[in-house]
């Protein structure tokens, strides 16, 4: 049976006399992909903020991979293998796809100031690395693009190249705002079937921050939604969209 990667307990954030999560409790397991929806205002990106160390919360506990990462920075969060990606992407638009993705490769031996003057001890890690990346570019469809400068790749391009160097820094939970938004819908699919891909491929769970619902729900496995800061329902998505609370709320019934 796969195990909660994720677990949040009681989350509450509070700006002056807004409380913008309230007593937020969920659980992600491992690979799965899981949506967080809600109406514009609902607390979402609170809460991943939350998730993801650039907020502190009032109350509650947040845990990832077994330990509790509650008041850790997001560098730390990060290092332990939570990775996140925003709605706008921001590449190094110089450097080649290649290049983004082995920029974001951890514990390169040959970036020491002793270790890269032995070239034996670095070889061999950067071989491996170039060949971890292009097994992402191939996944993702990008391994044509390899040699191309970032600021080549379009909008839906370079959403794609995010989520690779996201991988290459060997993040097991991807949580990721919005990452069809502003993309066509022949291209918003062919992102949600790279997802679904990573996730039975390599077991990369993801937790996605989504508006796009005809196109988000056809890949979810769970989907939790959200409204005035606190969670209304929860389920597989096709319980969801039923629910009484969330047509009310969310669909405009």
């Amino acid at each position: 049976m796969p195990g909660k990667v994720l677990v949040v307990k009681d989350l509450v954030k509070s700006f002056g006399g807004l409380v913008a999560v309230n007593r937020v409790s969920l659980e992600i397991e491992e690979k799965t992909l899981t949506l967080l929806i809600g109406p514009n205002g609902s607390g979402k990106t609170t809460l991943i903020n939350l998730i993801t160390g650039i907020y502190k919360p009032d109350e509650g506990k947040i845990f990832f991979d077994g330990g509790e990462i509650t008041n850790l920075h997001p560098h730390e969060i990060f290092s332990r293998g939570l990775a996140r990606t925003f709605q706008i992407p921001k590449p190094f638009t110089k450097l080649t796809v290649l290049e983004n993705l082995l920029v974001a490769c951890p514990r390169n031996p040959g970036e020491g100031f002793f270790s890269a003057l032995r070239r034996a001890k670095w070889t061999k890690s950067e071989k491996e690395a170039i060949e971890k990346a292009f097994k992402l570019l191939k996944i993702l469809r990008l391994d044509h693009l390899w040699d191309q400068e970032a600021a080549k790749l379009s909008g839906g391009q370079m959403k794609l190249l995010e989520i690779g160097r996201a991988l290459m820094a060997d993040a097991k939970l991807l949580v990721m705002d919005e990452p069809v938004a502003g993309v066509n819908p022949k291209l918003a699919h062919e992102i949600f079937r790279r997802l679904v891909e990573l996730r039975d491929r390599l077991g990369i769970t993801m937790l996605l921050v989504e508006h796009r619902l005809d196109i988000a729900l056809q890949y979810a496995d769970q989907v939790y939604v959200m409204a005035s800061g606190s969670l209304i329902s929860s389920g597989k998505p096709k319980e969801v969209v039923v629910d009484p609370q969330v047509i009310e709320v969310y669909l405009g019934g």
